[in-house]
């Protein structure tokens, strides 16, 4: 009787696991290796890669394994600083979208139950569009004809500033990137904010909190969990981001995800494109450890204290 319990255990237990173990391996790690593999590899004549083994009778010829791809990479500083500004754009846009989204997340939590499910339908509706179509629509707000534009510069003109552009600007990529990302930090803060015990604030009053003092240390504490996820949903997929600088960025606002896109789609240089994309995801893997180290150095500091 215990084997056969034994037995229908793991057989569960492979049921559970076993089709998101195979997910991941299907979709990201066998990726993964063709990445890592076709990053060794030399570029073919014509775009692609070259065979890893000379065909019969031809002479010369670059085949088999290599480290150029890398040592291209090294070699240039303009790659470093491409990867620092997308950086510091992903930073810029998960920083406004916390900033935007906590109080908006704050005021559904707290809202009637009545009234939740139509607020946040309100904030994943734009989700229900075409893509392509929200961002071109942001082209129309931008452009040098527009309302907003004529409004800004007629101001500035008060003021004897000279017009502003704003649409293929670096402010367009960011109001673009706030836009389309806005939602995926609203919600794990909404899902947080809404499971707090408001006991601990009606506590944190009769002993003479303010309602300042309540937010730092009581409810700032609690949703920092959901911080952390919405701006891990921010930050990763901006990095990787091309459509948005494509559609509202100049020709100076290329991201590392659009030299990543025109190493596949353009110069089709795809061992280089692969170090490229395999350079980025050690980078993001970098910052995810270390956020992590400093989320559970904080925590220790706190439980000390």
């Amino acid at each position: 009787m215990t084997k056969e319990k034994t037995k229908g255990g793991r057989i569960t237990k492979w049921l559970v696991s076993g089709p998101p173990l195979l997910f991941l391996l299907v979709f990201f790690v066998a990726p993964s290796l063709i990445m890592i593999v076709t990053s060794f590899r030399y570029p073919g004549e014509f775009g692609g890669l070259a065979p890893l083994v000379a065909p019969a009778g031809e002479v010369g010829g670059e085949y088999g394994l290599t480290l150029e791809a890398y040592q291209f990479f090294l070699s240039s500083s303009l790659y470093a600083e491409i990867f620092l500004k997308s950086f510091g754009v992903a930073a810029a846009t998960t920083l406004i979208c916390l900033i935007m989204a906590y109080p908006l997340a704050l005021l559904i939590a707290r809202s009637k139950k009545r009234f939740r499910n139509l607020m946040v339908l309100l904030v994943v509706l734009p989700l229900a569009s075409n893509f392509l179509i929200r961002i071109y629509a942001w082209m129309i707000i931008l452009g040098p004809e527009s309302g907003l534009s004529h409004f800004i510069n007629t101001i500035l003109g008060v003021f004897s500033i000279a017009p502003l552009t704003l649409l293929f600007s670096p402010f367009a990529v960011l109001v673009g990137m706030v836009y389309v990302h806005l939602p995926f930090m609203v919600l794990p803060l909404y899902i947080n904010l809404e499971k707090h015990d408001l006991a601990l604030l009606d506590a944190a009053q009769d002993l003479g909190a303010s309602s300042w003092k309540r937010f730092w240390r009581v409810t700032w504490p609690l949703s920092l969990p959901g911080v952390f996820a919405g701006s891990a949903l921010v930050f990763i997929p901006v990095l990787g981001m091309f459509a948005v600088p494509e559609i509202l960025g100049g020709t100076g606002d290329i991201l590392i995800g659009n030299l990543i896109k025109d190493q596949f789609l353009g110069t089709r240089d795809w061992p280089f494109g692969s170090t490229l994309s395999i350079m980025l995801t050690l980078a993001v893997l970098s910052i995810a450890g270390l956020a992590t180290w400093l989320a559970r150095q904080s925590g220790g500091m706190k439980y000390a204290e």
